[in-house]
């Protein structure tokens, strides 16, 4: 249950927080905004931390650590996720989801629903994945966005993770709506782009919100904009 009055928050002694985290932010941003407005309560600077970035055109459940509770934070990263988003078939970019432009467009006349469904089954269980480019991963000690933005590419290895669920929520071709249960480390724009390729057809994100983190729910999750009222009415 979310707390509603200030005052009932340690933020030294540690808080769990949830966050619905809104598109074009990014997860520092919440960082900063929540460090900021700790801050501005307590009078000295608290250590705030997340527990598993979101892409910034991604919404949903971001868990916040403060003061002591960030030594947890690796316990709340190793819990499986899932989300729900949007996947257009017919058309790659470069870094897999919208945030950038359009470079490849592909047949999709011999897709239909039954092949999209018949293709999901090759995604589930303990299967290898490659990051995308475009992520925070490192080779050779260097953050792979920092290689693609200069249009460098790297061999980057395969990584194994688990999809526990996918479900085809709705299908309106070009657009697939699903839903993913997965473990950590799992690059869901790394999945919507192997997810094309398998049916001889690109595809990329368009969508992407994360609902629950382990036992976590985004609907338990405080907005920007419920958290920042908490403090704007102690300052009052």
């Amino acid at each position: 249950m979310k707390k509603t009055i200030l005052e009932d928050f340690n933020f030294k002694e540690g808080e769990v927080l949830l966050l619905d985290k809104p598109k074009e932010w990014t997860s520092f941003d919440v960082v900063a905004k929540v460090r900021n407005l700790i801050k501005k309560k307590e009078q000295s600077k608290v250590k705030v931390g997340h527990a598993g970035t979101l892409d910034p055109l991604a919404s949903g459940l971001l868990i916040l650590c403060t003061g002591k509770k960030t030594k947890s934070i690796e316990s709340y990263q190793a819990q499986q996720k899932e989300y729900i988003g949007e996947i257009t078939l017919g058309q790659t970019t470069p870094s897999f989801d919208a945030e950038t432009e359009v470079d490849q467009t592909f047949d999709i006349t011999h897709i239909d629903s039954q092949l999209i469904l018949d293709t999901v089954p090759q995604f589930m269980g303990t299967i290898q994945q490659i990051p995308p480019m475009f992520s925070a991963v490192k080779v050779d000690g260097k953050r792979l966005y920092k290689h693609a933005r200069k249009g460098q590419v790297v061999e980057v290895e395969p990584r194994e993770i688990t999809i526990h669920e996918f479900d085809i929520v709705q299908i309106d071709l070009p657009k697939v709506l699903f839903r993913v249960v997965c473990s950590k480390g799992t690059y869901i724009r790394s999945l919507a782009r192997d997810f094309g390729q398998a049916m001889q057809a690109g595809a990329y994100l368009t969508d992407l919100r994360r609902t629950h983190i382990g036992d976590f729910k985004v609907s338990d999750a405080y907005t920007i904009e419920e958290f920042k009222s908490l403090f704007d009415q102690l300052f009052e």
